[in-house]
């Protein structure tokens, strides 16, 4: 975190939604609206938040403290209206990989740390750059992740018998196969008929909370009918009636170390789904959020859940969505969840233990789905074809490897991607090669080549784009074209928006070219950004400053009188060694030849 920033927070930069909806006017008709929207959220989080645990592998009670801690503090401390947050289906395939890797102590580790970086990017402002993630990175591991939870639903969907259930993909596809003949018909009843549920509630009553009405009518037939099937009470024991008290994670260094790769995928994760699910907020509603505030928000919840052995959280788009749906003025709808869903932890936890498993993964098969937006993945056959290798790699890196390698190759191939993209904008131009273009485009343009006169000995180029480490050696290539280095050499810049180092030293080799064979370079139309690199890097002095000019008039003039002075010596020195080799006569005058 720079000072700049850092002090930005202390004068108040970080100000929370919930501050500015209180400054300008909280109604009571704004609370009944939100206690409304508060109570539907909180009851439609509920079984969402021990499904999404479940399926991660940690235990329904770690899901439901989630939503609980997060919930509050991300709607208090965020920069959205109406953001709400708490587990979501994104994190069950790292959690699960963390789990397995480092066990549950590793997982509350990366929690933290990731806590914390997502404090970091919020503060420092970085946070920001989160939205130039490229499309097909997201699509392919959104995709990826929506197969996985699938995959790993299937085994209590079904009530297979699996004595050690594998954490990956294809095994879990595999030992659904070998453990086929385990199935329970009563469990794929009661799994179905949720299912049927949720998609018959979603078209029939758009309204209502399909997701946790299903899972109270399955709740309800288990028990009125006595049907034989697993459910949280029989596997996880009944929920504690109560709050965990705060400890401390495992922050030996090892441990961190350990975990920082998880930790940095959980929180770009976390950055993703929090501001995409803001910026859904915002087209819903028309209001506009505040990245770095609800980054910071975010960091801030998943350090606290993270004390109470919780598993990581952020924005959910669906719960959002369906607390704007229902009428929510502010934050206090999402804080209102949070404390509806304390309620049931404290007074109705007995209930909870009832909820069949078959359930809940019907819920998170629904989940998959909508993760998996396979109309989208689809549609991208007909991108670039570059765009679809990066996200078919994604894709497949998250189903086969892990999401951590998914995410990180994929940023990889999107950064490949963008450096191929960015040289193809970019380019050299000789005099000719401008020549052709002004004439099919620009002859209007004041400055165009076609208007000037360039003086014999002179040689013209222009770069048009960013020049950077991926487009340097353009110049060089450039170069390579010349039969002979001319006397002066004018490189047009002002189409060029920026330059980093690896472009300063690609001129600066230029300029050491040019100095080496005898020719003058000068920088013409050299923007702001370029003039001040120039500049730091001391190049505009090794230039000389007189050779850095404003535009090309001032080049080409600057450039007839190098080349007018160049004469006038050559002209001298050949004068002068005329005047050596005439014949000298008896006293002492030169005779003519």
């Amino acid at each position: 975190m720079s000072q700049s920033s850092f002090s930005s927070l202390l004068r108040g930069a970080f100000t929370p939604k919930l501050i500015h909806v209180l400054r300008s006017g909280y109604t009571r008709d704004m609370f009944l609206k939100d206690l409304t929207a508060g109570i539907t959220v909180g009851v439609v989080a509920l079984p969402l938040a021990m499904a999404f645990a479940i399926g991660a592998g940690a235990s329904p009670a770690q899901g439901l403290y989630t939503a609980i801690i997060a919930g509050f503090l991300m709607a208090a401390l965020g920069g959205s209206r109406y953001q709400v947050s708490g587990p979501t289906g994104a994190f069950v395939v790292i959690i699960a990989g963390v789990i397995v890797q480092h066990g549950m102590g590793g997982l509350v580790t990366a929690t933290l740390l990731a806590g914390i970086i997502l404090l970091l990017l919020g503060v420092s402002g970085l946070g920001k750059l989160i939205k130039y993630i490229p499309y097909p990175v997201t699509t392919g591991f959104t995709t990826g992740i929506g197969l996985i939870i699938a995959g790993g639903q299937l085994k209590d969907f079904l009530g297979l018998s699996v004595p050690h259930p594998s954490a990956e993909f294809f095994e879990r596809i595999g030992e659904v196969v070998e453990y086929g003949s385990t199935l329970s018909p009563a469990t794929v009843a009661v799994g179905a008929g949720t299912l049927g549920a949720i998609v018959l509630i979603r078209k029939l009553a758009p309204r209502v909370p399909a997701a946790v009405t299903a899972v109270a009518l399955g709740a309800a037939a288990v028990w009125i009918f006595r049907i034989p099937v697993q459910t949280i009470g029989s596997k996880y024991g009944e929920l504690p009636g109560g709050f965990p008290s705060p400890v401390l994670p495992d922050l030996r260094l090892a441990t961190i170390r350990a975990v920082f790769p998880s930790a940095l995928t959980i929180a770009l994760l976390g950055a993703i789904e929090s501001l995409l699910s803001a910026v859904v907020a915002d087209g819903m509603t028309g209001d506009r959020h505040d990245a770095g505030t609800e980054l910071t928000a975010q960091g801030i919840g998943n350090v606290a859940v993270a004390l109470f052995g919780g598993i990581p959280a952020t924005g959910a788009i669906a719960r959002t969505a369906t607390n704007i749906k229902n009428g929510a003025r502010s934050p206090v709808s999402a804080i209102i969840h949070s404390l509806v869903l304390l309620a049931f932890a404290l007074f109705l936890s007995k209930a909870a233990s009832a909820i069949p498993l078959a359930s809940l993964s019907a819920v998170l098969l629904v989940v998959a789905w909508d993760m998996s937006e396979l109309p989208r993945f689809l549609g991208m056959r007909r991108a670039p074809r570059s765009d679809l290798a990066v996200m078919l790699t994604t894709f497949a890196l998250t189903v086969a490897i892990d999401l951590t390698v998914a995410v990180q190759v994929g940023l990889l191939l999107a950064v490949f991607l963008f450096l191929r993209r960015t040289s193809e904008t970019s380019s050299v131009y000789s005099i000719r090669e401008m020549l052709e273009t002004e004439d099919a485009d620009t002859p209007e343009d004041p400055e165009a080549m076609g208007r000037k006169t360039v003086p014999a000995g002179c040689e013209v180029y222009e770069i048009e784009g960013p020049f950077f480490f991926g487009t340097a050696d353009l110049l060089q290539e450039a170069l390579a074209n010349l039969e002979k280095p001319p006397r002066v050499f004018i490189l047009r810049l002002r189409k060029v928006p920026a330059v980093d180092a690896t472009g300063l030293n690609a001129l600066a080799a230029f300029h050491k070219y040019c100095r080496k064979h005898g020719t003058v370079l000068l920088l013409s139309g050299v923007r702001d950004q370029p003039r001040k690199a120039l500049e730091s890097f001391g190049l505009a002095e090794a230039v000389g400053p007189e050779n850095v000019l404003p535009d090309i008039d001032s080049a080409l003039a600057r450039a007839s009188v190098l080349l007018s002075a160049e004469k006038a010596d050559r002209e001298a020195r050949t004068a002068a060694a005329d005047a050596e080799r005439r014949p000298v006569g008896p006293k002492g005058i030169g005779l003519p030849r």
